[in-house]
């Protein structure tokens, strides 16, 4: 199997750094080669892109403007009278996407309107999003992007998210049916809601483009245990070329040089394991 490469999550990782800029260094300093993050709208692009030549990071993937977080949005993709506003906003996250050299944006769907039944508004926040991908596959196929759809588990993390199964945005992935339009596969979410992982990933990931995994106290004991059965038996065998990206959850960067002699990967205040190197780390997982 191929090596998992390491993407850190800058907007969860490096928070006591207050500037993008600050944590796209620390990422680098601790042995990162790729990053993400979910909103960068309110960073300087100028300086973005001198910090990205200037450390050699690739950024892997960037989403679409949530819209009002404080209204409670995380997404509009799929909201029914917001068509405009996604729109301005994946023009925003294309233009971000070219300066930084990004070549993956996340269509994030958002959420079922507070106090709506779900299986009331399915239908038509499904139609709505299909129109809203069509949309961006032609916008994005003339920069060569790929836009991605990812189920986000609504048992634990977001229960009004309206994408929240592998099959939902398979059959949304069907009725747009085009190429740059594909999966995003949080197997931490697959997990939740559909366990079957070994199955799934063989199943799904024909129309996957990135593969994602938290890692945090609760789950790196069972991401070690199912990495062989799963991914070792799922992706091995099938042709992707994608990233293989980590979400790791770590105190400071302090604690995060992948260089350094013993390197201790933690969450909050439970230490978790030690690796070395990234290849040592690629070791003690597979």
């Amino acid at each position: 199997m191929a090596p998992l490469k390491f993407c850190a999550n800058i907007s969860w990782l490096f928070t006591e750094l207050p500037e993008f800029t600050q944590r796209m260094r620390a990422a680098a300093r601790a042995g990162f080669r790729a990053v993400e993050a979910a909103w960068i709208y309110s960073a300087d692009l100028k300086e973005l892109k001198a910090v990205k030549d200037e450390t050699g990071l690739e950024f892997a993937l960037i989403n679409t403007p949530p819209g009002d977080l404080n209204a409670g949005d995380l997404g509009l993709g799929a909201v029914p009278g917001r068509e405009q506003e996604f729109r301005q906003g994946l023009d925003l996250a294309v233009r971000f996407a070219k300066a930084l050299d990004c070549r993956r944006i996340h269509l994030m769907a958002g959420r079922v309107p507070a106090g709506a039944d779900r299986s009331a508004v399915s239908m038509e926040m499904e139609d709505t999003f299909v129109q809203n991908l069509k949309h961006a596959a032609g916008v994005l196929s003339k920069e060569g992007i790929l836009g991605l759809i990812e189920p986000i588990n609504t048992r634990i993390t977001d229960p009004r998210y309206f994408l929240d199964s592998p099959n939902q945005a398979a059959v949304i992935l069907q009725r747009v049916s085009h190429p740059s339009i594909r999966m995003q596969m949080d197997i931490y979410h697959w997990q939740i809601m559909d366990g079957n992982l070994t199955q799934n990933i063989r199943k799904y990931l024909p129309m996957t483009a990135l593969l994602l995994s938290q890692v945090t106290s609760r789950s790196l004991k069972f991401l070690t245990a199912m990495s062989r059965t799963a991914t070792e038996s799922s992706v091995s065998h099938t042709s992707l070329n994608c990233w293989r990206s980590w979400t790791i959850r770590i105190t400071s960067a302090a604690n995060t040089n992948l260089r350094g002699p013993r390197k201790r990967v933690w969450t909050g205040s439970q230490d978790t394991g030690t690796v070395t190197t990234e290849d040592q780390f690629n070791s003690s997982i597979f």
